[in-house]
This record gives structure tokens, C-alpha cells and sequence, in this order.
């Protein structure tokens, strides 16, 4: 895989396809850019070119000593837009992802032609705070992959783990060998636990999809309603699943998604 060294650090990215499009994909925490894999089909099949990445903190990019913010995040990402020259770009965040994209449209919004906010919040709220709390205790105290089979539980909803058991154990199976130092992920963990844009989302002048799981319990989709709410102009839409719904229910994630960007291409 491509590596620019771009904000400081080197970045590991995948820029894919063709297409007059491109769609940057921010991914969520603890996550890297092959989380990304049941949209990337469907992505290319729709004529667009796709740049997934790393963010500071996991898979090949660099981790440096933390704690790491959503700002800084975000002018990673536009360092590696910048360094690939890419122009009028579709930006879309996943849940720590979503708090990251915002900072980029409120701080690079001129490079971007459409903005989609996916199961994430404009400020984390009592609920999600104490649930970071908590993931913070037990990352460092038992370590990230223990945690994050513990996340999978609140990241899909019940009848994927008894309808689809073979691909819930995958999950699990993947979560258990996560080679992230808890360091690193506190680091990242700091990101949605600090991020707080409600009083400075009503800036974001960019066509907006916000986007939740009809089911997330992870991130409550009452705070996805509130940050629609904040952004003027928003569209709002739900697919069925919960969190991780663009893996839980990808074609329904995938549909609502490119039919948005087709709305805003040039």
C-alpha cells in the first residue's frame, strides 16, 4: 500500500477506481482502512474513486504519542487530500469518523462537495461519556482486543448474533486479534470523547447527509437527530442495523449513500 508523509507522520491510504468522483472514507475508532470493505465494492460498481486511510494511531499510519484530537485528525486528512491533489471531494465518517468530518467541513469545507455523518454526534452527552469511561478503564487494564469483543456486543443488534452466528463469531474473532497498543487507542479514544462541535456545526455550509442505524445503541440515535438538527440543511436518513450497520446491512448503507452523492456530482 501507498504511504505519504504528510501533518508530521506517515499516512497508509488506498486511492481506488476511475471515476470524476472521489469519496473519502474516514473511518471509526480503533478502526483501519479495511473496515471499509463492504463499501468499496459497491463504491467502484457506481463509477466513484475511493481513498480509504489509516488514521493516526492504527493499522500502517504512524502512532505517536497522544492524545489525539478530532481537529487533529482532520487536518491529517486534509493533508493527504491535499498531497493526492484531490478537489471537490465527497467526505464520509463513521462514527469517530463522523466527529472528525465535521472538523474538516467546518475547517476545509471549500474542498468538499458533499458531507455524510454516519452514526456519530456533535458532543458525546452523559451516556456515551460514561461508556468511554469505562472502555478507557478496561483498554488499559486488560487491553484493546478484550475491549473490543466486549464492543462488538453494543455494535450490532441482537438478531444478528442468532440469525448470523458464523459471521458474529468472524467478528469476534477479528476483534480478539487486533494488533493495537492501548496506548494508541486511548489516544484515539480521546478523539470522541473531546469532541464537541454543537455550538459550531451551524456553520457547516456543505450539502449534508446525516445518517444512523435505525437500532445503534452504541451511539443513541437521538444524538444523530440532534446533530441534524444543528446542521442547517441536513438530510436525515435511517437503514436498518445498529452502529455497525454499513457491515451489519450494507446494501441498504451503501444504496442510501451513493444515491446522496449522485444528488451532489458534479
Amino acid at each position: 500500500m501507498p504511504v505519504a508523509h504528510v501533518n508530521g507522520i506517515n499516512i497508509d491510504y488506498e486511492l481506488e477506481g476511475e471515476g470524476p468522483e472521489t469519496v473519502v472514507l474516514i473511518s471509526g475508532l480503533a478502526d483501519d482502512l479495511e473496515t471499509w470493505g463492504f463499501q468499496l465494492p459497491d463504491l467502484l460498481a457506481a463509477g466513484l474513486r475511493v481513498l480509504r486511510f489509516d488514521n493516526r494511531g492504527v493499522g500502517k499510519t504512524d502512532s505517536p504519542s497522544g492524545p489525539y484530537t478530532s481537529r487533529l485528525l482532520a487536518d491529517d486528512a486534509k493533508a493527504l487530500v491535499d498531497h493526492l491533489d484531490l478537489k471537490d471531494v465527497h467526505l464520509v465518517g463513521v462514527s469517530m469518523g463522523g466527529m472528525i468530518s465535521q472538523e474538516y467541513a467546518l475547517a476545509y469545507g471549500s474542498d468538499l462537495r458533499s458531507l455524510t455523518l454516519a452514526c456519530t454526534y456533535a458532543a458525546p452527552g452523559a451516556f456515551c461519556s460514561r461508556m468511554f469511561d469505562l472502555w478507557g478503564d478496561v483498554a488499559a487494564r486488560l487491553g484493546v482486543p478484550f475491549l473490543m469483543r466486549g464492543v462488538t456486543l453494543w455494535a450490532f443488534t441482537v438478531p444478528f448474533f442468532s440469525d448470523r452466528a458464523e459471521e458474529a463469531d468472524e467478528f469476534d474473532q477479528a476483534m480478539a486479534d487486533i494488533r493495537m497498543p492501548a496506548e494508541a487507542y486511548l489516544s484515539q479514544l480521546n478523539v470522541v470523547t473531546t469532541h464537541d462541535a454543537e455550538d459550531r456545526v451551524s456553520s457547516i455550509d456543505v450539502p449534508t447527509l446525516v445518517l444512523a442505524g435505525q437500532e445503534d445503541i452504541l451511539i443513541p440515535v437521538s444524538l444523530s437527530v440532534r446533530l441534524h438538527e444543528l446542521v442547517p440543511n441536513s438530510v436525515w436518513a435511517t437503514v436498518p442495523g445498529g452502529h455497525s450497520c454499513n457491515w451489519e446491512r450494507p446494501a441498504s448503507f451503501n444504496a442510501t449513500l451513493i444515491e446522496f452523492i449522485r444528488r451532489h456530482a458534479l
